[in-house]
């Protein structure tokens, strides 16, 4: 039995048009949104905050030694101790622990961490601050609190054969204010503090700084 059904007649150009336009439509979306969206977003980026889109990096003497962005660990007692790092100071593996305050893991990892730094501070592991024991969300927090700092001052002179008070002086000074006067808390740039530091004429020679910051 042979079927009496024929296509309307211009089902055919039709069709064709809906796959034009479809077709248009995709590379639109591509080339527009995915590629030229992309490139105004790099280009405004680099014209307007040139610094900052490059990754807001820090150099001296011609080499790069770290970010503003991003925090790094340092060697031996004559430098300031940054948060720990739940990424492993890893700007590609951007994480916190994401463990609950209840997580006996987490409690049992700070209170680890408390007493190794009232060790190497010499001082009570309650008078840490809570900054130095815990990681920040993004786990390359750059800054800490002037707490943290201030506790880790007498090491830092100590091991340098500094005064306790050019230090004191050294880290108020590299204190930033909360954003705009009230977004944030006070807190201070582990990085920058710990040039400033190397600026100094030593009056001993400091160890090695991991990161090229020495």
């Amino acid at each position: 039995m042979t079927s009496s059904y024929r296509p309307p007649s211009g089902a055919a150009p039709r069709a064709r048009e809906i796959w034009r336009g479809a077709l248009g439509l995709t590379v639109l979306t591509l080339a527009g949104f995915g590629a030229l969206y992309a490139l105004a977003g790099v280009g405004i980026g680099q014209l307007l905050f040139p610094a900052a889109a490059n990754g807001s990096l820090i150099e001296r003497d011609g080499v790069v030694i770290g970010s503003a962005l991003v925090a790094q660990p340092f060697v031996g007692d004559a430098y300031f101790q940054p948060r720990p790092s739940a990424a492993g100071f890893d700007p590609l593996a951007l994480a916190g622990s994401n463990q609950a305050r209840t997580h006996p893991d987490l409690r049992a990892r700070l209170q680890e961490t408390r007493d190794a730094i009232a060790r190497r501070e010499g001082v009570p592991a309650a008078s840490v601050p809570a900054d130095l024991a815990t990681q920040s969300g993004s786990g390359i927090d750059p800054h800490i609190s002037p707490q943290a700092a201030a506790i880790q001052v007498a090491r830092v002179a100590r091991a340098r054969g500094l005064a306790r008070d050019v230090v004191e002086r050294l880290v108020a000074s590299h204190t930033e204010a909360a954003q705009f006067g009230w977004l944030g808390q006070p807190r201070v740039h582990v990085l920058n503090l710990n040039r400033a530091l190397d600026a100094l004429p030593p009056a001993r020679p400091p160890v090695f700084a991991q990161g090229g910051a020495a």
